[in-house]
C-alpha cells in the first residue's frame, strides 16, 4: 500500500466530490464469492454436511465470517464445536482466498484515476484482518492508504469502528469522505460514521433492494461511479 503522506494535505483536483474515498471489500472491488463458497463447503464436507449453492452464501454475506458460517449450518451446534468450525474455516479461507477472486470491471482503472487525481483511498471489511491485506495488497497495493478488516478491538460492521480507523490512518476529514458498498450493512456503516454513501448494484445484493435504501448515489459500473465522484 502507498505510503501516507507525512502533512496529510495531499489536495484532490477541484472537481471531485470529495478527499477520501473508504470501499467495503467483497461485492464493491472484488468478486470473491466463488472462492467464499468453496471454503464454506470445505468445511461443511469436512462435518459430513451437504454443500451449499452460491446464491445461498451470496445472501448471507455482508456481516463477517461468524454469521455466514452459521447461516451455513443446518442445524444447532454446541457453541465449543462451532467456535472449533470458525477458527478452521477462516485458517482455510486465509489460505484460498485469491484462488477465483478477481476485480469487478473497471474497478482497477476506478481506483487507479482516483489515486492519480490525489483522492486517498481504503478498503474496510468484516472480513478476517489477514484476508483483507493479502487481498488488499495483491490487487490495491499501489493505490491504497490503509486496509482493515475484523480484528481484536474493532467492531464489526454496521459499527463504524473499521471507517473510523481507516480514516485516521489517512488523516481523512469526515466532511470530505464518500463511503461506498454493496449492501445493507454497508449502508448502515456509512451512516453510523455519518459519511455519504454510494452503492454499488454489482456486487451481493439486488439493484431493487438497493434503491429503498436511499443512497446519495446508486452506480450500475465503476464508471459511472466515478463519473459521480468526480462530478461529471
Amino acid at each position: 500500500m502507498t505510503e501516507k503522506r507525512e502533512d496529510g494535505n495531499r489536495t484532490p483536483a477541484a472537481c471531485t466530490r470529495c478527499d477520501a474515498v473508504i470501499y467495503d471489500l467483497d461485492g464493491t472491488l472484488l468478486n470473491t464469492l466463488d472462492d467464499l463458497t468453496d471454503s464454506v463447503n470445505h468445511i461443511l464436507k469436512t462435518r459430513g454436511y451437504e454443500p451449499r449453492g452460491s446464491a445461498d452464501v451470496r445472501a448471507a454475506l455482508g456481516n463477517g465470517a461468524r454469521v455466514l458460517l452459521r447461516s451455513m449450518i443446518p442445524e444447532e451446534m454446541e457453541e465449543e464445536k462451532f467456535e472449533q468450525m470458525l477458527k478452521e474455516y477462516s485458517a482455510w479461507y486465509d489460505g484460498h482466498c485469491r484462488i477465483k477472486t478477481r476485480p469487478y470491471p473497471g474497478i482497477e482503472e476506478l481506483t487507479s484515476a482516483l489515486h492519480r487525481m490525489g483522492v486517498r483511498q481504503a478498503i474496510v471489511s468484516n472480513k478476517g484482518d489477514t484476508a483483507v491485506r493479502e487481498l488488499a495488497s495483491l490487487y490495491f497495493e499501489d493505490v491504497l492508504e490503509a486496509a482493515v478488516g475484523e480484528r481484536p478491538g474493532i467492531r464489526r460492521k454496521p459499527e463504524p469502528d473499521s471507517v473510523l480507523e481507516a480514516m485516521r490512518q489517512m488523516r481523512a476529514a469526515p466532511e470530505r469522505t464518500l463511503y461506498v458498498g454493496d449492501s445493507e450493512v454497508d449502508f448502515k456503516t456509512a451512516r453510523a460514521a455519518h459519511l455519504p454513501v454510494a452503492l454499488v448494484t454489482w456486487g451481493y445484493r439486488d439493484r431493487e433492494k438497493l434503491k429503498m435504501l436511499g443512497a446519495d448515489f446508486l452506480a450500475d459500473s465503476a464508471e459511472q461511479l466515478l463519473g459521480w465522484i468526480c462530478r461529471q
